[in-house]
């Protein structure tokens, strides 16, 4: 028998370039910087959190929307920390990841034809999901140096098709945050065109040398129209346990649930539990941007002299480089090389470019032990 012809719905995605980079990394026994998560172990509070919650009996399903404690709690850490009061049973949905409530808040808003605009170099998961919804993702790029948004040519480019402008603040891959003129130009033309914001904020307590964080979530007039989505894997560096949330005015949140109570129904219920009462203590936290700081002051110190030229980072567990003074290599292959001979895996830029443009440019994740980061910056500081 053969099996059913059926064309592919993406039928020019493979493997995301995170899990090809991490495998290449371990078959050639390098130093893993390219896939974002942590080599360094998850508090152990929190792990007993988890297993108190388990020993109490929190095993079976969750309510679809949320555990309500954790709900709750969430409502009052936005209200601390953005001055924006949020009702937890109507505005709060607890998902599986931040990729779980991008998809959803996506599969809510997009229908076929409708168009989103993204910006470049985008996280790898926004326009698949457009896409597997019938949308039509509009790629615009970053302007380089600064990675800016060009925000007459985003006006130039919306139609009556357009129904989502996708941000990311903390921005990954680039480490640039957005600043109140950014966020003051989005809220004019999301009104002006009555556009849906999705807003990836995941890394929202990352961020360095005395900013703070812009969050949508501050702006009445951005917050109405607005789905907000965060992830406690990157707060508390529990990428594996894949637990996230988004916070959505009520309308917005009814929809973005018809999707996931199909998607995943319910998030484990134990994390959410153990969750919810480690955040009742802010100082679990408030001290994550001077955490990463150092790490990302050290890893900048190391390949300092090198020939890897640093771009600014301002947010995020991610460091740009230049390698132009090294190679005129393309980047994916500067990235398997740097792997395969010198045992440091790093994920090129391109593959977040809807165009494939290439900058030269490879980011390193310095979300890892001190003493993994050293190594690295010796090897590459001998290039």
């Amino acid at each position: 028998m053969k099996p059913a012809n059926r064309s592919s719905r993406l039928p020019e995605v493979g493997t995301s370039i995170f899990a090809v980079m991490s495998r290449l990394a371990q078959e050639q026994g390098a130093i893993n910087l390219s896939q974002g998560f942590p080599d360094f172990d998850v508090r152990p509070e929190l792990v007993d959190l988890v297993a108190k919650a388990m020993r109490a009996g929190h095993n079976q399903y969750a309510p679809m929307p949320g555990c309500g404690p954790l709900r709750k709690v969430i409502a009052q850490t936005v209200s601390a920390t953005y001055g924006r009061a949020i009702d937890p049973e109507n505005e709060i949905t607890v998902t599986a990841g931040a990729t779980e409530a991008i998809f959803s808040t996506i599969a809510a808003v997009i229908g076929p034809g409708d168009e989103a605009i993204l910006f470049d170099p985008a996280y790898d998961s926004y326009d698949p999901a457009i896409r597997l919804n019938g949308g039509v993702p509009v790629h615009l790029s970053l302007k380089l140096p600064a990675f800016s948004i060009d925000w007459d040519e985003v006006r130039s480019r919306i139609t009556p098709r357009t129904k989502l402008i996708v941000v990311n603040n903390p921005h990954n891959p680039t480490g640039t945050v957005l600043g109140d003129a950014d966020l003051a130009a989005l809220a004019a033309v999301a009104e002006e065109f009555d556009l849906v914001v999705l807003s990836d904020e995941v890394y929202e307590r990352i961020l360095f040398d005395g900013v703070a964080h812009q969050s949508v979530l501050a702006r009445p007039g951005l917050a109405f129209r607005s789905a907000v989505v965060f992830s406690f894997g990157k707060t508390f560096h529990a990428t594996g346990w894949k637990v996230g949330y988004v916070v959505a005015p009520e309308p917005l949140t009814r929809e973005i649930r018809k999707t996931h109570q199909f998607v995943t129904y319910s998030v484990n219920t134990p994390v959410q539990m153990a969750l919810a009462e480690y955040m009742e203590d802010p100082a679990n936290y408030l001290g994550l941007a001077a955490f990463y700081q150092q790490k990302r002051d050290r890893f900048r110190s190391l390949i300092a002299g090198s020939p890897f030229d640093p771009y600014p980072c301002a947010g995020t567990y991610f460091q740009l480089v230049s390698y132009r003074n090294l190679s005129d290599r393309p980047d994916t292959g500067m990235a398997e090389w740097l792997t395969r001979i010198h045992k440091v895996a790093s994920i090129p830029l391109s593959p977040f470019y809807g165009d494939g443009t290439d900058p030269h440019l490879l980011r390193f994740c310095f979300a890892k032990k001190d003493e993994t980061l050293d190594r690295a910056g010796e090897i590459l500081a001998r290039l």
